[in-house]
């Protein structure tokens, strides 16, 4: 790739970029099947989702039992329990605990609508990318079915932490803010990420699982009230197995079709705009430019 030419600065010149782009991933490398990181890699996704799920579902399930006018609390049911805000920091305290610690063996999607906007960026091969979401779906249902298994009385009772959309919302509205919601995270994944803003802002050290973690904790504010907030299918997958109900599985479509929609578009905004890859739209090189 040619090098990035920045502005001239007031004393003139150009000045070639200070930073290396990695090189695509390849769309399939039979040799990657060989490495033991590759497997140590989708450990680390089943393992991360499974920790995911189980923290951030027992959190929904402690809640609405703590905030059961029926329950022992009825007294003040109002005002207990930790409330959405609690609920949304469970979501991201948990991402930016869990990119911080997977970062470095898998990466840290612990998404399938992230590792489908990274694949579609070329950052991770197809053999990688379909381990990925088989692992974190995988993860996300045991993670889920030791909630269950550790909340029996309660777990059924409150909705199984599964994703349905809200009453009084449309299934548009409920797509729209599915996919407003992923692109949010997914573009705030590549923000982060990105070798030339590392470059450009080394003087200002930036952890990248906080901005992503912020990201989570703001979007499941704003969506919780209408879909319960999904943006992460492996999420919704796993609580709709679990709790297996008919309502879950109604609109359950919703929380594939729309996570892997705003994953798309925010991959394509930040490699064709951002990162102004427009003249080469089209061509494999394009994809690996960030």
């Amino acid at each position: 790739m040619a090098k990035d030419i920045e502005a001239a600065p007031p004393g003139g010149g150009y000045a070639a970029k200070d930073y290396s782009d990695p090189p695509p991933a390849p769309l399939f490398d039979a040799e990657e099947l060989t490495k033991w990181s590759l497997y140590r890699a989708v450990i680390a996704e089943f393992v991360a989702t499974l920790l995911f799920l189980y923290i951030t579902v027992a959190t929904v399930i402690g809640y609405k039992h703590q905030a059961d006018p029926a329950g022992p609390n009825a007294a003040d049911a109002a005002c207990s329990g930790v409330g959405i805000l609690g609920i949304a920091w469970a979501f991201g305290g948990m991402i930016f605990v869990l990119v911080y610690c997977t970062a470095g063996v898998s990466g840290g999607h612990i998404n399938p609508a992230v590792t489908f906007g990274l694949f579609l960026a070329r950052k991770v091969s197809l053999v990688r990318a379909l381990l990925y979401i088989i692992a974190q779906c995988l993860g996300a249902i045991c993670g889920v079915g030791l909630v269950k298994g550790f909340q029996s009385a309660f777990y059924v009772r409150y909705g199984g932490g599964a994703n349905e959309l809200s009453s009084g919302f449309s299934k548009g509205t409920g797509l729209a803010a599915e996919i407003i919601g992923t692109f949010v995270l997914v573009y705030t994944v590549f923000s982060a990420t990105d070798p030339k803003r590392s470059a450009r802002d080394s003087h200002v050290p930036v952890l990248a699982p906080l901005p992503i973690g912020f990201a989570v904790f703001m979007v499941h504010l704003a969506t919780i009230p209408i879909t319960g907030t999904g943006i992460n299918p492996a999420r919704s997958l796993g609580a709709a197995v679990i709790y297996n109900n008919e309502k879950a599985w109604d609109d359950h479509w919703i929380f594939w079709v729309g996570p892997f929609i705003g994953a798309a578009i925010a991959a394509l905004y930040h490699q064709y705009v951002l990162r102004a890859s427009a003249t080469k739209f089209g061509s494999s090189a394009s994809f690996g430019s960030r």
